[in-house]
């Protein structure tokens, strides 16, 4: 993850591999997750049921309430994707609100923060489920809150997240929804 950052020498990509057991019953659930930053020797993992950690150092999502007091991550859709009407929509109702947004390129990264809670929150459109499946597996694990922007989709696709701990997360929801 985090490709372009790569291929342009800038030190903010990962490795990243999530694991979804299938059930007899055709549902399924993300049970493991690792983020690997080569860069700063980080591996986040997480196992379902188990914590989130940080090498060998369990973590948890910040404790912060207001929204005007919160750092939060997003990403933006590059050249041959769509979505940058909408993406622009987003910053502008969710910036007014909060104490800043961060764009860094690497939607595995941006979850492994929100579960350390380097950063607050994290939001994104259109992305993939190997983008997201084990950072939304870190961000529960760490005491957080992982739903789509609408109200009955399945985070798991990754087309539309939104993520943070339990006091925020609404909050940013119902921004989001609106704009």
């Amino acid at each position: 993850d985090g490709t372009t950052n790569f291929m342009h020498a800038m030190p903010h990509f990962a490795i990243t591999v999530g694991l979804e057991r299938k059930h007899p019953d055709g549902s399924s659930e993300i049970v493991a997750g690792v983020t690997y930053n080569p860069v700063m020797n980080e591996l986040f993992w997480a196992e379902k049921g188990k914590g989130c950690y940080l090498n060998d150092q369990r973590i948890r999502v910040s404790g912060r309430r207001d929204l005007s007091e919160s750092l939060i991550s997003t990403g933006l859709p590059f050249i041959g994707k769509s979505g940058h009407a909408q993406s622009i929509k987003d910053i502008h109702a969710v910036g007014q609100r909060v104490a800043g947004i961060r764009r860094l390129g690497a939607a595995s990264l941006d979850f492994a923060w929100v579960a350390a809670g380097r950063y607050d929150a994290f939001f994104e459109r259109n992305l993939q489920p190997w983008d997201v499946a084990a950072g939304i597996l870190f961000v529960t694990e760490a005491g957080g809150v992982v739903t789509t922007i609408d109200i009955d989709g399945d985070p798991k696709n990754g087309k539309q997240i939104v993520a943070a701990n339990p006091e925020l997360q609404p909050q940013l929801r119902k921004i989001l929804q609106a704009a």
